[in-house]
């Protein structure tokens, strides 16, 4: 069965350390609940789809408001396993994303995508999701 929670305890969070390192690779396994209960102090969650006792996507989120976009959820990390990609689970997941923001009265939905993620793209462009902005950064350690 085929279902969707957010993470709520250690255990929970744990088991979806995996497949958030395959899109987050710099995360370390004994540091990543720790990461996850800071971040929930700002208002973060950990959301996954399991299936077969397995995960096999994840989305980590918060819910904010800005006077650009008023009310809106924020999608930090959206990743389904390799092997099990292109069967609807991060659709699925997606779905549970837009109906969160939903329920929770948010305007908007929105993610940022490295340039180099086409096949995300493809997806993101298939669930209707437009670009609508460039995103600038600059990495203070190095100045």
């Amino acid at each position: 069965m085929t279902y969707i929670n957010l993470a709520q305890s250690d255990a929970e969070i744990e088991r979806c350390f995996s497949t958030m390192q395959l899109l987050r690779p710099h995360l370390v396994a004994n540091e990543f609940v720790t990461r996850i209960r800071r971040q929930e102090q700002q208002g973060f969650h950990l959301a996954y789809l399991e299936d077969g006792g397995s995960i096999k996507a994840v989305a980590g989120f918060r819910i904010a408001e800005s006077l650009s976009w008023g009310k809106f959820l924020y999608v930090d990390d959206l990743v389904t396993q390799e092997r099990n990609r292109s069967v609807g689970y991060g659709s699925n997941l997606l779905n549970w994303l837009i109906d969160y923001a939903k329920a929770n009265s948010c305007q908007q939905l929105h993610l940022d995508s490295g340039v180099q993620r086409f096949a995300a793209h493809r997806f993101y462009f298939k669930h209707r999701l437009e670009i609508r902005a460039y995103h600038f950064t600059i990495d203070l350690s190095q100045m």
